[in-house]
Order: C-alpha cells, then structure tokens, then sequence
C-alpha cells in the first residue's frame, strides 16, 4: 500500500506543483492519475521512488517513510516504467531486461533465464532477445520497458504514461496485454495518464488532479463517470461520460437473432428474399465483415475480402452495454453482430433493442460502483 499523507512540492521560484495530497493507493490495485497538464502528477509519482523530494508531509510505502530509506535501495525495490521506455541503447533486448538483477547481485545466468520468461510473458518474440531496442518499434520497446520493471518482482510499479507514444492500436494492445499481467501478478501500481479514456479502461481507482497538485476527487471509474464531484471533474472526464458510464453494466444474455451468413470464398449469394446486407463469415464461423449485395458488380462472382465492410466491432454475449450498444451504430448494415468468447457468431440485435435494455436497467447503472478489477 501507498500512502501520501499531506504531500507538498514547492521549488524555491515558489511555484507549488503539489498541494497537501492525501490518498492512499491499495495494494494489488491499479490507481491511476489523471488531469490537466500542470496538475503534479508526475511529480507525484516521481515523489514516490524520491527522483523528486518532497518539500512537506509523508509518503509511505507500506507504513515505511520513503524518505527514511536509502534512495537507491528504494528504487531497485521499485519498477519504472516511463514513455518512450528509457531502454539502454547499447545493450541487447535480454540485458536490458536483466538489468535490475544484475544491479542486484543475482547470477547472470539466473538473471537472463528470468529475463527471458518475461520477454515472453510481457507478448515478445524470443528471438527478439539478442537484438538491440534500435531494431524493435515502439510498441515493443514498451513492452521490453514493462518486462525490465517486472525482472526484480518488485511489489511496486510506477508508469509516467508508458504508452502515450505509440499509435492507438499498438497502445490498445499493450493496455490488454497490461491488465493480463496485472490479474496475473497483482502488483501495487501508480499509473499516471493524461487521457482519461485509458485512466478509466486501466484504473481500479482514478485519481482527478487540478492544477496545482490539488486532489478533485478520487473514486472508482464507474463512480467518476456517474458521479463526478463538481464541475471540472465533470467537464474533465467528458460529456461522453453517460456512454461510457455503459462499460460498467453488463448486458446478461442477449437475444439474439439469426443472422443470414456466406462463407468466404463462396459464390456470391443471390435471391429477392436476401437483405441488401449479408454477414460475411469465415469456415469457424467467426464474423469477418459485411457485404453490400447493392454495390456489387457483375464481375464480382465470389465473395472475396476486398469487398467487405469491416468497421463493426462485435458484441460478446454477457459484455457490456456499451459494447453491445456500439456493435449496433458501428454496424454498416445498423444490426450489431453477437459473438461468443471464440468470437463465434451467434446472432444480432438492434441498437433499439440495446437502448430498451439500457432503458430497463437505468436504476442499477446510476447506483453502479464497479471497478476495474471487476472489469479483468
């Protein structure tokens, strides 16, 4: 557990970066920082490991004063992971990992083997070992920056916004990977983020930062999109916040409707009774797009995938309303398509059925206290 206890920072121009913060971060939690640039949240975080000292109050690591223990020996008990990752340009990808134990007196050969299960659990080639962080894109460099924090075990885990630097994708695959890992290891985390979208996706507690280092509120994501504390928590998290307030309540069993297929691959389908749209499948059943019975020419005999549409999402049966809602307006053809957790097909449904089920369960979405742990 992380405690700040009336924690201040003022340099001597007097700017005040951080303003008696009090919280405490549980343990095996992620607590995520989130706000407005000048807000103090790297500061704060910086704070913890003492790359930055504290001008007033506490902060304890497990009822320990951070201040009180040798500033080295508090950070190699400590994983960092930062944008960018801060990797050492002229080592290989397995030394950089082991570096921490190899500060620490363990065995090289201990220290490589424990560096190479995390290379693998943290979603990299093996093969990837040997090469150098100039040969690896960003996305990968990240994920070496979170396998090198974890080659210690440390309890605890600081990220100044570990992915911020790579495109939306790369940086959505790394979020998922992160939340496997944590539901596996359990690590006491501070997160700090500027975009509440991934504070809210990541955190099982979010922290809202003012400027000045002034704590605004800190709640549960689900808290913080249905109740938000006063108006700039409010405008922070965004007038979105009642859709994605839907992420916390589950859709329970969908029914769904059937859903005329073709394989891909197959002749194109034809008959007056055919919708315009047609869900196109593979051979495991596993929705690939849609296809256009309208925009099609002569010449298109076969149903191949450059014909497709493919910007729907896909509905899982017991996910959320949000996501049940969203497979429906992203949906070409206005039906959103219902998967099971093989992602094979099961049926559709309407968004005007998604919206009477939000309809329905309106009392116990405005009560929800979920976390992100729930979430995992």
């Amino acid at each position: 557990m992380i405690r700040f206890e009336s924690v201040s920072k003022r340099y001597p121009d007097g700017t005040v970066a951080v303003d008696e913060l009090d919280f405490v971060a549980p343990s095996g939690q992620i607590t995520v920082l989130v706000g407005p640039s000048g807000c103090g949240k790297t500061t704060s975080l910086r704070m913890i490991n003492r790359m930055i000292e504290p001008t007033a109050g506490r902060i304890l690591i497990d009822d320990q004063d951070v201040t009180k223990v040798d500033a080295a020996q508090l950070r190699r008990g400590i994983g960092y992971v930062i944008q960018h990752a801060g990797l050492f340009p002229h080592r290989t990808i397995i030394d950089n990992v082991a570096s921490v134990p190899y500060l620490l007196g363990t065995d090289k050969k201990q220290a490589r083997a424990r560096a190479m299960e995390l290379i693998e659990r943290v979603g990299l080639d093996p093969r990837f070992a040997k090469r150098y962080p100039s040969q690896l894109s960003g996305g990968q460099q990240q994920r070496v920056g979170v396998a090198r924090a974890l080659a210690a075990d440390p309890p605890v885990m600081l990220m100044d916004e570990p992915f911020s630097a790579v495109d939306p994708v790369v940086r959505d695959q790394l979020q998922e990977e992160f939340l496997r890992l944590q539901s596996d290891l359990g690590k006491t985390i501070v997160f700090v983020t500027h975009d509440i979208d991934e504070a809210i996706k990541l955190g099982d507690q979010v922290a809202v930062l003012r400027v000045g280092g002034h704590l605004a509120q800190l709640a549960t994501p689900a808290e913080l999109l249905s109740r938000p504390v006063d108006e700039f928590v409010a405008g922070f998290v965004g007038r979105d916040r009642g859709y994605r307030a839907l992420t916390f309540t589950t859709v329970g069993e969908l029914a769904v409707h059937d859903e005329q297929t073709v394989t891909l691959g197959a002749p194109v389908p034809s008959g007056a009774d055919l919708d315009n749209w047609i869900l196109v499948v593979d051979a495991a059943n596993v929705p690939q797009g849609w296809l256009n019975l309208v925009e099609l020419s002569r010449d298109d005999t076969t149903v191949s995938a450059d014909l497709l549409y493919r910007g729907g999402t896909l509905a899982t049966q017991g996910g959320s309303l949000r996501e049940a809602l969203d497979a429906c307006l992203s949906s070409p053809s206005g039906r959103g398509v219902v998967v099971d957790s093989d992602e094979t097909l099961l049926g559709s449904i309407t968004a005007a059925e998604v919206l009477a089920l939000i309809e329905k369960r309106r009392p116990a979405a405005a009560s929800v206290t979920g976390s992100g742990s729930e979430r995992r």
